[in-house]
């Protein structure tokens, strides 16, 4: 993984600071990935799920958080707006199912507004790295700024017809919790298999890594065509 870039006299404590939220990240996700993995192999809603999810949702706090405040140095500002955006959908998606169905609470307001920066903040690094760095941004792709910042705004949508119909029940209770803590995880997965410095040295550079991120992506599209049209699931799976 990337060393953050301190200046030689930089005080010590400001080094530490920067090891500490290193450490942070790498822990927090590693724990994330983890607990992710029960709680999907887990039946949806016993306790085993509930506590794993639990688990899941605040190392991936502690792990956005932490990317958000040490990528900047890395540089990373791609990664440092990623972390804001794993914030975003964990806690959106925590916060729905931790109330009663058809309810709203402070969080929906809050973070609406996080997700319009955040969604600002990838088509603008984007938009950058297009105009004056040949489609390169801090050694990333810029293109992938739009494509996020595109589902960021799909969430966002989400947020404010949640808010305008005063909670939402049912299907689409559970929906948006699903896609919301799936594509963390999804996320996550990608990250990993993206930094060859954070892998074992037998598998460092495989692609295989990145399966369990493309078998994510294709689990939440099955969880949503099943949650949000069931029929039509089974026809799917009849098909098959």
């Amino acid at each position: 993984m990337s060393h953050i870039q301190l200046a030689a006299d930089a005080p010590f404590v400001l080094r530490l600071a920067a090891d500490a939220g290193l450490a942070t990240h790498i822990v927090g996700a590693s724990l994330a990935m983890l607990a992710g993995a029960v709680a999907i192999a887990a039946k949806k809603g016993d306790r085993l799920h509930r506590q794993a999810g639990n688990v899941f949702f605040a190392a991936m706090l502690a792990m956005g958080a932490a990317a958000a405040v040490t990528s900047p140095f890395l540089p990373d500002r791609f990664t440092a707006v990623m972390g804001v955006f794993i914030v975003y959908l964990v806690a959106t998606a925590w916060a729905v199912v931790r109330r009663p169905a058809g309810t709203l609470g402070w969080v929906e307001p809050v973070f609406l507004g996080l997700g319009v920066a955040v969604a600002v903040a990838f088509e603008g690094l984007a938009l950058l790295g297009a105009l004056r760095h040949h489609g390169i941004l801090d050694g990333e792709p810029a293109g992938v700024g739009f494509v996020i910042g595109a589902v960021a705004l799909l969430g966002v949508l989400g947020d404010w017809r949640m808010i305008g119909a005063g909670g939402i029940s049912a299907a689409a209770r559970t929906a948006r919790h699903l896609w919301r803590m799936t594509l963390a995880l999804a996320i996550t997965w990608g990250s990993f298999a993206g930094q060859p410095m954070a892998q074992p040295q037998a598998l460092r550079g495989s692609p295989w890594l990145f399966l369990p991120a493309l078998g994510l992506l294709a689990l939440l599209a099955f969880w949503m065509i099943r949650t949000r049209w069931p029929r039509r699931a089974r026809s799917v799976l009849a098909a098959a």
